[in-house]
């Protein structure tokens, strides 16, 4: 199954809330969601790269939340919605921010060529995680937990002032779970490109 098959099956199978035929008609019909990468240069810098990262964290959140010691030391348990919610729609401040274009690279011969690229222009400068979370909002009613743990995914290698980083991390576990599916999805899964 495509990756764009597999969101739209875990999408309809657990987001059931108010709002949710609107956003996926929005994903599916209005955005470049399916088509976008999930950056210009590294993790997922193709078409399509940006629904692949987004199910790869859903699978690496729901590993994550499995685990013995989440479950039984930390006590962390989150409904299915959540889950996939989060985890599946985290970057969506990334829709239609990647521009193709071409960059010169040298190649195996020492000759400069030009080879296709993305090139990031955000319309929208509201930040990553925050702009995220507006966007969604504007469909949907979210948990102050699952805001939270969309606006702070990044975890501690974004901008942001660390105390604040920490601070959230803290008070709103599934952030840190979320951050931790994203970092394991985009460091060991989906690696940089060469």
């Amino acid at each position: 199954m495509s990756a764009q098959g597999e969101f739209i099956e875990l999408y309809q199978a657990h987001i059931h809330r108010e709002g949710a035929d609107a956003l996926l008609d929005y994903l599916k019909n209005k955005s470049d969601f399916f088509t976008a990468p999930a950056s210009a240069r590294f993790h997922g810098s193709y078409a399509g790269g940006l629904c692949d990262h987004s199910v790869n964290v859903y699978h690496c959140l729901k590993d994550y939340l499995e685990r013995e010691r989440v479950q039984e030391l930390y006590g962390l348990e989150y409904s299915e919605e959540s889950i996939a919610l989060v985890s599946l729609l985290h970057d969506v401040c990334k829709i239609g921010c990647y521009k193709q274009s071409t960059r010169n690279v040298k190649g195996p011969d020492g000759k400069w060529q030009s080879v296709p690229t993305f090139f990031y222009e955000d319309n929208l400068p509201y930040g990553h995680g925050e702009k995220s979370v507006y966007i969604l909002s504007g469909f949907l009613r979210l948990t102050r937990e699952e805001a939270m743990a969309i606006r702070w995914h990044m975890g501690f290698s974004g901008d942001e002032d660390k105390r604040l980083v920490g601070q959230a991390l803290q008070q709103y576990p599934l952030a840190f779970a979320l951050s931790v599916a994203d970092m394991e999805a985009t460091y060991f899964l989906e690696g940089e490109e060469g």
